[in-house]
């Protein structure tokens, strides 16, 4: 078996003395693990860095069997990111949520090149967090919890969307909610696409998304808790500049 695709390494761990396991999300083959040999060393080490996008050829004798990688790098991302604190938590962040969130071997084409973008803007960090948003809400998306903001899942109305249900991801009115309010998600403008998105919004949008991240998909896969790496990121997109 082999195949030959680009991706993005999204985690490694060490693999005996001088080789690696390397997870990467990939554009036609999903999340998928294969071991470097010699990814330890001093040659491949420093290409196999969180977001670095690659060009990879998988062999293995069987299509069910880990197989191995062998990798040429395309671009990295750690020295975009590495001279600013909220572009490499994101970029960690990006990285943990892929791993934690996509299925093995399960393409996702339209996340592929939402990440690619989102990735590339990684030097741009006055875009990069409205940007990140839109990308959590695709992956939300992507893995089945998609939010519905479209109208009002009490009235039917189009206008005064400003709460999201807890339960259901659908948008709701300030009519609609109600007495109910207080137990409703915000839903600031930004993540309805509106706007450009303030530093107080995109924390209220981050704050209803990652709901849904820690209440609905990590249950749907054992209950598992949510990466440190996005909490790291919050702290330091609240933080003063």
């Amino acid at each position: 078996m082999e195949w030959r695709d680009q991706g993005f390494l999204i985690s490694q761990r060490r693999h005996g003395e001088s080789s690696v396991i390397i997870d990467v999300f990939t554009q036609s083959h999903g999340r998928h693990s294969g071991v470097v040999r010699g990814g330890a060393g001093r040659k491949l080490g420093p290409i196999l860095q969180p977001g670095a996008q690659l060009d990879l050829t998988w062999r293995a004798r069987l299509a069910d069997q880990l197989g191995s990688f062998s990798v040429e790098p395309l671009r990295s991302r750690t020295y975009a990111a590495i001279s600013d604190r909220v572009a490499l938590a994101g970029l960690n962040t990006v990285c943990a949520l892929l791993h934690f969130c996509l299925p093995e071997r399960a393409a996702h084409p339209a996340l592929y090149e939402n990440t690619k973008f989102l990735l590339d803007l990684l030097e741009h960090p006055e875009v990069w967090p409205l940007a990140y948003v839109k990308w959590e809400l695709q992956l939300l998306e992507e893995v089945g919890f998609g939010l519905d903001l479209s109208a009002c899942a009490v009235t039917g109305s189009l206008q005064d969307l400003v709460y999201v249900s807890p339960k259901t991801g659908r948008a709701v009115s300030r009519q609609g909610a109600g007495e109910w309010a207080d137990r409703l998600l915000p839903l600031p403008p930004v993540l309805r696409g509106v706007g450009d998105g303030s530093p107080a919004e995109i924390a209220q949008a981050l704050g209803t998304t990652g709901h849904f991240l820690q209440h609905h998909v990590a249950p749907s896969l054992g209950n598992r808790a949510l990466p440190e790496a996005r909490a790291r990121f919050l702290t330091a997109l609240n933080r003063p500049r």
